[in-house]
């Protein structure tokens, strides 16, 4: 079943004074895969910002901006249409001698490494290497990491925020998606499993109504290396399937930002964020 969703995601900045100048990159359109295709996208910010659009390293879709004028307030609101239809994921292929051939090892020698956002605390690398010490292939041993996270850590709102590393979350067995595909993430990483993270939204409802709008968040799920990338969202235990639309991928979340960027002038700001979802088709 292949469904059409529209993402509706709105940010709006307001400063304690004028701001003189504010500098930023959006990480906030969808990318056209096998799974999906955009079939509209646009990007607006008020007040009207200078812009420059590339790709990044990783392949995502980055809209720079620039507003130089004063302003007490700015808002950017990123709307895209997007035709979802993913297969089921192939069953478990890839063998551990692969994985350490310099095909893969050196391809993806970028989704190996440990930095601290998912650096996994010793006990949890212990568990990891536990679980995994007798599984055939790296793909059952990276199910047996995601259900060891879905099943020890809670998804609590406001337990953390977005510089909380994964062993924090461990730690008080609480956090958010984020957290929580860190960690995995992580736990794949020290078996020497190529993994991922994932940004981009996916629709709460399991039988969305068409032409319903719903209230959503972004949302964080990981993908391993498995003869090609093999999708799981740790936080809901289960494969993504047509709901889900994929923003940005990167190491870590600090690769996928939805904004990030600099002002000067005021002395703080406060931010929030909206994400509407409508099924389409």
């Amino acid at each position: 079943m292949s469904m059409q969703l529209r993402v509706v995601h709105a940010t709006r900045f307001a400063y304690d004074g004028k701001a003189v100048a504010s500098y930023n990159q959006a990480r906030l359109t969808p990318v056209t895969t096998p799974e999906q295709i955009v079939v509209h996208t646009r990007l607006e910010v008020t007040p009207a910002p200078w812009t420059y659009e590339y790709r990044d390293y990783f392949g995502s879709h980055v809209i720079a901006f620039e507003v130089v004028d004063p302003h007490e307030s700015m808002t950017v609101t990123a709307t895209s249409t997007v035709q979802v239809n993913r297969a089921r994921a192939a069953a478990p292929s890839t063998t551990w001698q692969q994985l350490e051939a310099v095909e893969v090892a050196d391809r993806w020698n970028e989704y190996l490494g440990l930095p601290g956002l998912v650096a996994p605390p010793e006990d949890f690398a212990h568990r990891v290497q536990k679980a995994a010490a007798d599984a055939a292939l790296p793909g059952e041993a990276a199910r047996r990491v995601c259900a060891l996270v879905a099943g020890e850590v809670e998804y609590l709102p406001g337990a953390t925020d977005v510089h909380t590393d994964a062993a924090h979350s461990w730690d008080q067995r609480a956090g958010v998606c984020q957290d929580m595909a860190h960690l995995a993430i992580g736990g794949l990483r020290s078996l020497g499993i190529p993994a991922r993270y994932v940004s981009g939204y996916f629709h709460p409802s399991s039988d969305p109504v068409i032409g319903e709008t719903v209230a959503g968040s972004s949302h964080a799920w990981l993908e391993w290396w498995d003869d090609g990338w093999h999708p799981f969202d740790v936080t809901a235990a289960t494969e993504p399937d047509d709901r889900y639309v994929v923003v940005a991928a990167g190491r870590d979340y600090d690769d996928v930002k939805p904004i990030s960027g600099v002002y000067s002038g005021a002395a703080t700001s406060a931010m929030t964020v909206s994400v509407e979802l409508t099924r389409l088709v």
